[in-house]
């Protein structure tokens, strides 16, 4: 039995940068917010956004965006 070893012109593994996943985790999270509209997805929100900036893997455009959007979303007290 032969085992075939990959050849250097075949297809690679790619990890996609960091910064590009912080955005997706936010954007989902984003998502949820919206949809949801709960004391949870909020949070959930901010904790993803605050880790994605405390890392440096998020804009401060992007960060700016959902600061604006949690400032102008009061806070929901029913779950």
């Amino acid at each position: 039995m032969k085992a075939s070893t990959p050849s250097s012109s075949g297809s690679k593994a790619t990890t996609t940068p960091r910064h590009l996943q912080a955005t997706a985790v936010v954007g989902g999270a984003l998502i949820g917010f919206l949809v949801m509209k709960t004391r949870e997805a909020r949070s959930q929100l901010e904790r993803v956004t605050d880790a994605a900036c405390l890392q440096g893997d998020l804009s401060d455009q992007d960060a700016a965006l959902v600061h604006q959007l949690l400032a102008a979303t009061p806070r929901l007290t029913q779950i």
